[in-house]
């Protein structure tokens, strides 16, 4: 056996357990991609997506295990790591162009535990737990496990909010948590401001809806949307289902969070309208919100938001 460093390359005959950060990232819809866009076109986008991820990983001592369709798995030798790459992976995806009103997005989850490597692959448990992690994501989250949260720096651990119980097969129920990956200027936590606990800022987002005005603020965190009569903004629309959508902040951020069957459709001015299936989107600027249609369809049911500093 060589002398170089075996911490993620070990012989097949030689496998005690390590410990390691596994990674699993994923196009979310990419489906819907090849239905759009045709096989070439997709294939072309999801090749692009997988190579940003691929840069993401490098950039932060990983190693790609490999690829299977439009979905990466990867290991890296500590959380934090991890975690930066899995931050820097959503950031390169969320810049890249809209192509036909079509914006990719991606799921991430990872979990740090022991592992046992063969033949460049790696199996066990802390692989099954990061792959249900990624299962739990939507587009545009990352989420990782409270165990794997609680092991980061006091600073990183600022940016992880706890968000859910799940069941994990074979396992008691986990509590997961949501890395807040986007930072004052939408971009990426840098090393730096991931250490920093900056206090949120003071945004205000006005929604209007039918000449009525609400302000989300800290104080006031969330509003809901759907035809059910107790919802924030009750919409009328028959495609709109009975708790349809909810916009939260996050921080310094508000994000529209779909739940619906027919999907929630959402225009930041000066872009593309995007289509979210079970899916979530920060929103910046101005713009508006649609439910179970897009605005193309029709224009009416809209909901307008502002964010205001």
């Amino acid at each position: 056996m060589s002398n170089q460093d075996t911490t993620l390359d070990l012989s097949m005959h030689d496998r005690p357990a390590m410990v390691a950060a596994v990674l699993f990232a994923d196009i979310a819809g990419s489906t819907k991609l090849y239905d759009i866009l045709g096989d070439t076109r997709a294939k072309q986008l999801i090749d692009e997506t997988l190579s940003e991820m691929r840069a993401a990983t490098a950039r932060f001592q990983g190693r790609v295990v490999k690829t299977i369709g439009d979905e990466i798995m990867c290991v890296f030798r500590d959380p934090e790591r991890v975690m930066l790459a899995a931050c820097d992976m959503q950031t390169r995806v969320n810049a890249l162009p809209i192509v036909d009103g079509t914006k990719r997005l991606i799921r991430i989850g990872f979990h740090f535990g022991a592992v046992i490597e063969e033949k460049g692959d790696v199996f066990g448990d802390t692989v099954n737990v990061a792959a249900r992690m990624a299962g739990v994501a939507k587009g545009l989250q990352i989420i990782t496990s409270r165990a794997t949260a609680d092991q980061l720096p006091a600073g990183m651990r600022a940016s992880v909010r706890p968000i859910a119980t799940v069941a994990v097969k074979g396992k008691d129920d986990m509590q997961v948590c949501e890395v807040i990956w986007q930072s004052d200027d939408d971009l990426t936590m840098t090393v730096d401001s991931l250490h920093a606990n900056k206090p949120a800022a003071n945004a205000l987002l006005a929604l209007t809806h039918n000449g009525r005005e609400v302000l989300l603020s800290t104080a006031v965190p969330a509003a809901t949307f759907g035809r059910g009569v107790d919802n924030t903004f009750v919409i009328g629309d028959l495609k709109a289902s009975r708790n349809h959508a909810r916009v939260e902040k996050r921080r310094d951020k508000f994000y529209v969070i779909d739940q619906s069957t027919n999907g929630t459709f959402v225009t930041v001015k000066g872009e593309a309208e995007m289509e979210l299936h079970r899916e979530e989107v920060m929103l910046r600027g101005q713009g508006m919100i649609l439910f179970g249609h897009s605005a193309a369809e029709s224009t009416e049911e809209i909901v307008q938001f502002d964010i205001r500093a």
